[in-house]
C-alpha cells in the first residue's frame, strides 16, 4: 500500500480502534499489522500527536506478564473526532470509488 495512503488513514484507525477499547502501544500495532504493514517507529509518534491534541489520555496499568503497560484511552474530544473522520471517510471512499467506476 502507497505510504501516503496509509499516513492520511492510519490516525483515524488508531481512533477507530480506541473507540472499541483501550489499548497499549504494542497491542495497537499488532492489530494494526494484521491489516495494514506498519512499524512501532510510525504509531508511537502519532499517540504523541493525538496525545497533545487532547484525543487520548494514558494510564499505566499492571500486568501478569511483566512491568505495567501504558495504556492509550479516547477523551470525550477523541471520540467525537474518531465519528467525524469516519463519516468524512466514508463520503470520500464512496466518492473515489465512483470516479474509479466512471467510463468518463
Amino acid at each position: 500500500m502507497n505510504t501516503q495512503f496509509k499516513k492520511g488513514v492510519l490516525e483515524m484507525c488508531v481512533l477507530s480502534m480506541l473507540s472499541k477499547k483501550d489499548c497499549y502501544g504494542y497491542e495497537l500495532v499488532n492489530e494494526l499489522s494484521k491489516k495494514i504493514s506498519i512499524s512501532e517507529g510510525t504509531i508511537y509518534p502519532l499517540l504523541n500527536r493525538l496525545i497533545k491534541a487532547k484525543y487520548v489520555n494514558t494510564y499505566l496499568k499492571e500486568s501478569s506478564l511483566g512491568p505495567a503497560r501504558k495504556y492509550y484511552k479516547l477523551t470525550v474530544s477523541g471520540k467525537k473526532m474518531s465519528k467525524k473522520l469516519k463519516n468524512g471517510w466514508i463520503i470520500f471512499s464512496k466518492r473515489v470509488e465512483a470516479v474509479l467506476k466512471s467510463k468518463k
